[in-house]
């Protein structure tokens, strides 16, 4: 019987060694269309800055004696509206698929509500994609929305204090959605426009404003009245 030569047995431990290596990444990776759970006990950055340094500001800022009385964030919904799924019923998947790299989160397909001839569109038609952000996933996509992606828009000069809507929620109208890192620019390159909505329970535009400033969004600042020339 032959015996095995030093570089047959390398070989040997080598093909083994790979595919050991590849049974442990296709148990770890996630598979498509999923969603990778929170880890269990995990807390965002900035849900820990709000309970030890925003929450007890808010209070002195308002004069609140009650730390359940501070503003805080409730959730974000994130909208899509995909006008070519009509037509197209890839556009909406792969709009889908954007929405849940961004958010972290499967979205929701927002269905057409009543039939409208000029418009080509019928009852119950998908239009769009929809997800919302609560808990560690809401914290998570503000820290990378405010860090990573807001100075990566075009001509940027702060968020306008007028799209709060007089009860302390803000809406923010993107015109790309390529602002965002985790979004593959080979897979997905028409520019999609979206709507971000961050609801609050500040009951007002001050304190919304307030709350948001602390977390770190950067609003537009007022321009300086010049004094009229004598």
């Amino acid at each position: 019987m032959a015996k095995e030569t030093p570089k047959e047995n390398t070989k040997e431990q080598h093909k083994a060694k790979n595919k050991e290596q590849h049974q442990k990444v296709q148990l770890t990776e996630v598979p498509k269309g999923a969603v990778a759970p929170m880890p269990k006990g995990y807390r965002p950055r900035l849900a820990d800055a709000y309970t030890q340094k925003v929450q007890p500001a808010l209070m002195k800022d308002f004069n609140l004696s009650s730390r359940m009385a501070a503003p805080k964030m409730v959730k974000i919904v994130i909208n899509i509206g995909v006008s070519e799924a009509k037509e197209n019923i890839q556009a909406l998947d792969l709009a889908k698929e954007d929405l849940m790299l961004i958010s972290g989160q499967n979205p929701q397909v927002r269905r057409a509500k009543k039939s409208i001839s000029n418009f080509k569109l019928r009852e119950g038609m998908p239009i769009g994609v929809r997800v919302t952000l609560r808990g560690p996933r809401m914290y998570e996509f503000l820290d990378r929305f405010v860090s990573l992606s807001v100075p990566r828009i075009r001509d940027f000069q702060g968020v306008d204090p007028r799209f709060f809507d007089g009860r302390g929620n803000l809406n923010i109208g993107l015109k790309e959605h390529h602002i965002f890192p985790e979004v593959n620019m080979e897979k997905s390159p028409k520019a999609r426009g979206m709507n971000i909505t961050f609801v609050t329970t500040a009951g007002d535009n001050v304190k919304g404003k307030a709350l948001l400033e602390y977390l770190g969004m950067p609003f537009k600042k007022p321009e300086a009245k010049q004094a009229p020339a004598k």
